[in-house]
């Protein structure tokens, strides 16, 4: 990226996230959890940070407050380079008492952050999807090509259309059309069952941006998608930029080129998990050379007194005393007492599974205290009385429905003083 090229970075973090519910009860979605010891949101800010883009604000609004305390305590930027930081913007109702209206409402009512900061290029971006990006390549490639504006886009199948934003292209990458989430759309070129899909993220010129922004807040449009980029199509040079040919260092062979995934719903958010386990994932949770951040970790070390453990994470602080875990993966200070089976699970931070339970397809959100002998995940009918059950019968169990027993020790990361460590755990067979 050019020297004289000036970045600031908007993150759209104030999503609902209404289709993850429960895990959304009591946070925002990119406030969620993600795999052992990460957040979504974790995904953007690295991006952006190894991007080397280093001035972010981070637009919230529901639930906000756990999104707030993580990015505290994890995104702290050196207090004597003041134009390196990440900073949490609520709505601040500067121009009438609303909230964020929308996505382009959102960097709208924040437009004076702009104006002090005066950048060149303006990057906005989701924070709810799992990726790597070198954003760096997106605005080298908005800048060659003289764009105003730039879309990141990949391929998805027509039937998925109703999902996204689509957008058309002639042969030099220029948008010719943008509709936003259409009932049905034309195959991109060179394809008969796939159509071009933005990713919600987009580089702007600056002037360019403020401009469109004045105007359409003049004529009451709220939304990049629905309103601000269909508009500039007739008015500007908008070009797509192919996420299929974003590398990135350090990615191995066996991953799956381009992943990106958008995890707005139980089943996608479950199934992207087991896309990072075992010794070739599809996405590689640790690449040195493109780290994913996570919040500092002070708990102590995970401890497996026995078991039987195939193709699974284990949090920090957690411990596993002769249960069995298959494809299961468990964020901090998790307890798994003697006999327990976890079977493609999830389960978050400060729970404990009882001694002899049985738990499989399922996501276990935090402070949760699984009695001994429970049934999850093998009577669907009987779940769906007590928990949500997605399409796909993926049961959710959400954050405290199991209260801490009264025979629970002070801190669920510790054993039972009454637990013994001598009889070796039954096997469990594997799934396939």
């Amino acid at each position: 990226m050019p020297a004289h090229r000036n970045v600031l970075a908007f993150v759209m973090a104030g999503g609902e996230g209404a289709r993850l519910h429960p895990l959304t009860a009591n946070r925002c979605k990119p406030a969620v959890p993600f795999n052992g010891k990460h957040r979504i949101v974790d995904f953007v800010l690295s991006n952006l940070v190894n991007s080397e883009i280093y001035s972010t604000y981070l637009l919230v609004q529901y639930k906000s407050q756990s999104l707030i305390e993580h990015v505290r305590q994890t995104w702290t930027m050196a207090r004597f380079m003041p134009q390196q930081f990440i900073t949490v913007v609520p709505p601040q109702m500067r121009h009438g008492p609303a909230w964020f209206q929308g996505t382009a409402d959102a960097v709208y009512q924040n437009i004076h952050l702009i104006e002090s900061m005066q950048p060149d290029i303006v990057a906005v971006f989701g924070a709810d999807h799992i990726y790597r990006m070198d954003i760096r390549q997106m605005i080298a490639h908005h800048i060659e090509h003289n764009a105003q504006a730039s879309v990141a886009t990949l391929p998805v199948e027509l039937r998925e259309c109703d999902q996204f934003g689509i957008v058309e292209t002639d042969d030099d990458h220029r948008i010719v059309d943008f509709k936003e989430k259409p009932r049905s759309a034309r195959p991109m070129p060179g394809s008969r069952t796939h159509a071009l899909a933005s990713m919600g993220n987009y580089i702007f010129n600056a002037d360019a941006l403020l401009a469109q922004l004045r105007k359409m807040h003049e004529s009451g449009e709220t939304d990049f998608g629905k309103h601000i980029l269909p508009s500039m199509v007739k008015s500007h040079k908008l070009v797509a930029y192919d996420f299929a040919t974003n590398t990135i260092p350090g990615t191995q062979p066996y991953e799956e080129h381009a992943y990106w995934r958008d995890v707005g719903t139980i089943d996608a958010y479950y199934q992207a998990h087991f896309d990072t386990l075992g010794a070739q994932p599809r996405f590689r949770m640790t690449n040195p050379r493109w780290p994913i951040y996570a919040s500092p970790d002070q708990t102590e070390s995970a401890q497996i007194e026995n078991g039987v453990i195939s193709r699974s994470v284990v949090g920090s602080g957690s411990i596993v005393d002769g249960a069995s875990l298959d494809h299961a993966m468990l964020r901090r200070s998790v307890l798994v007492e003697r006999h327990a089976r976890l079977e493609h699970c999830i389960v978050m931070e400060r729970s404990r599974i009882g001694r002899g339970a049985a738990v499989r397809n399922a996501i276990v959100d935090q402070d949760n205290d699984i009695p001994p002998e429970e049934r999850i995940g093998f009577d669907l009918e009987r779940d769906r009385q007590r928990f949500p059950v997605t399409p796909k019968g993926i049961v959710v169990v959400p954050a405290g429905y199991f209260p801490a027993r009264k025979s629970a020790s002070p801190y669920l990361g510790q054993l039972e003083e009454t637990a013994s460590f001598g009889e070796a755990p039954p096997r469990m067979e594997v799934l396939a």
